[in-house]
This record gives structure tokens, sequence and C-alpha cells, in this order.
């Protein structure tokens, strides 16, 4: 084998993952399935919570700079990988080109290499598997995060879900006249802190809501956490509904929540970023979680432990005790350093 990493996701974590493989030596592929890496952050317009940044696409830049210095790491960009199987010696990956056409590699082909770090996220949840939602079959809602500024300022906007992305499109554009009328279920109570004292936002908890047939203004009938029955109208409607993992099939192993905690992982698997866990889903903790996940697996290359602690992932779950750091004494030195 000429890599000692797979790394499946080119996200933040992903591409942690790999600057810090390239630090300590290791020759890494990165899979990512879009046409360029941190492709997400390059949507959000204002980051407030990582050091050295104010917004997405300067972070996803500068990120991409320093994977593109990395020469210990190939990029394949527009590949999905589909399976994951993991042996005693090794792991495999299936992957897939996102458009066959054109692509140097066929169907079926697969990706071999010690361990693999897996960080392919999350992705959004649809209507269909909101309870709480009526009357949606047939009707367009955009995710909130494809708004356009333009359009939906000096109107009514009915947000289905108090999802972050509310938070960032509030942030990033004080100078919107929008209403935000927030339908939203009792359990995404804690997600609205954030907005709360925004007085565009009006905050409606629900235990239904359904929409009325087709028609210009948007309307809803909703059933209040205090039963109260009230009508909801607007000019445009959106989702908002929040996210789900995404791991590829096979050897990631997943928790009754969909996450794939670190420590429930076989011994060659490594899970990083929003993948991990429900909760501490953010960009600095995404970076910090794929450098880790690269750690991890140069430690177990060397016979050392990897266990750093772990996350909980069921909502209202305990929190996981941290061991701290692996213990190297009398082991060999780590090219890695204090970093």
């Amino acid at each position: 084998m000429d890599t000692d990493l797979l790394i499946v996701g080119g996200g933040p974590a992903g591409c942690a993952a790999a600057v810090m493989a390239a630090s300590v030596g290791m020759r890494s592929v990165l899979i990512e399935s879009g046409d360029t890496v941190c492709g997400a952050l390059r949507r959000i317009p204002v980051v407030s919570n990582v050091l050295g940044v104010t917004n997405g696409p300067d972070l996803a830049t500068a990120i991409e700079a320093d994977l593109a210095r990395c020469d210990l790491c190939r990029v394949e960009l527009g590949s999905r990988a589909t399976t994951i199987d993991a042996f005693d010696d090794r792991v495999e990956v299936a992957v897939e080109p996102v458009t066959p056409v054109g692509s140097t590699r066929g169907r079926g082909a697969r990706l071999t290499a010690p361990y693999v770090v897996v960080a392919t996220g999350v992705g959004p949840l649809g209507p269909e598997g909101a309870g709480w939602l009526e009357g949606v079959a047939g009707r367009a809602l955009p995710p909130l995060w494809e708004a356009d500024p333009a359009a939906v300022d000096g109107r009514t906007v009915l947000v289905l879900g108090a999802d972050r992305p509310l938070g960032t499109v509030a942030r990033a554009h004080p100078e919107l006249r929008t209403r935000f009328v927030v339908a939203y279920p009792p359990e995404d109570a804690y997600k609205t802190e954030e907005i709360r004292r925004d007085s565009r936002v009006e905050l409606v908890a629900v235990r239904r809501l359904e929409f009325e047939p087709s028609s210009a203004p948007v309307t809803a009938e909703v059933r209040t956490v205090e039963g109260e029955r009230r009508v909801l109208t607007a000019d445009l409607a959106f989702l908002n509904l929040g996210s789900a993992p995404a791991p590829p099939a096979g050897a990631v192993a997943a928790d009754p929540s969909g996450y794939c905690p670190p420590r429930s992982q076989h011994p060659r698997v490594f899970t990083a970023g929003d993948l991990r866990s429900v909760r501490f889903q953010r960009i600095a903790t995404a970076m910090g979680s794929g450098g880790e996940a690269a750690l991890g697996a140069y430690y177990a290359s060397r016979g050392l432990p990897t266990e750093s602690g772990g996350l909980p992932t069921e909502i209202g779950g305990p929190p996981t005790k941290t061991d701290g750091p692996p213990t190297e004494v009398g082991g060999p030195s780590d090219p890695a350093g204090g970093g």
C-alpha cells in the first residue's frame, strides 16, 4: 500500500485530518464528492466563533491553500465513497465518480490503506421526516441557507424549524428588514437562544403545522404548545429543520441517534467532525477532531494508545468522561511535537 490514510469528506474536519497527517509524515488520499473542498463553508457569510477569520469564504480559501501545500496528500474531487470495509490489517473504501463521464476512474474502484478518517458530516433533513408538518407534499420549500437576501428583504418569511442557519442569516444581514416567523417543535427550543433577542424574529413553538392549499401569500394553521390555534401568513417559506448524519455504508458504526461516535468504531476507523455527535457541531470543533483523528491513526500505526475521550450522542445524555491524551512513556518521538 502506498497510502497511509484515507480521508472521506473534504470539509473542515477532513482537511484538518489531511494537514495533520502530512505533518507527521503520513501519505493520505482525501475523497470529496463536491467539485471543491469546504463547499458548505463558502456559503457562510459570517463566522464569529473561529479564531483568525470572520467569514466562511475566506476560511475555505485558506484551508484550500493549506491543503495544496501538503505534498503528501492527494485530493480526489468529484468522488463519492459508497462503502467502507474494515479488516484486521487494512481498510477498503469503494469509490464512485459523482459524474462518471470524463472520470479517470471507473465505477467500482476500491482504495486501500491501513486506516481511514470518516468526516462526511451531516445532510439537511427533509419535511418527510418532520412529523409535526402536514400539507407539504408537492410544495417547493427551499432550505433557508439558499435564501437570496434581496428576495426576502422587506418581506415576511415563514421559517420551518429553528436550526443554526437562522442565526447565521440574521447575523450576516443585520440590514435586512425581513420579518422571520419561526415555527419550531418543542425539542428545538434550545436552538432559539442565539436569535431570541433579534427583534425581526417571532418564535412560535408548535405541536403541529398544516399548510393550506397553495396560495399567495403562504398560509399555515398551527397548534401551539399551549394548545392555541393560530394562522401564520407569510410571503415565502423556507425549511430549516436541521440535519442528519450521512456516513457511507459498511464498517462505520452508528449509535441509536444515527451519529457515529469515535469510541464505537473499528480500530482502523476514525470518525471526525459533525458525524461524531448531535452536539459539538461547530467549525472549530470539526477541525480539532479532524486533526485528532489523524493523530489517532498515526499513534495506532506506532502501536500506541489512541483513546482521547468521547462525546455524548444522545439528546439529554450524560457527558462522557475525557481520559486525556495518550501517554507515550518510552515510546518513539512524536514528529507532531506539542502542536
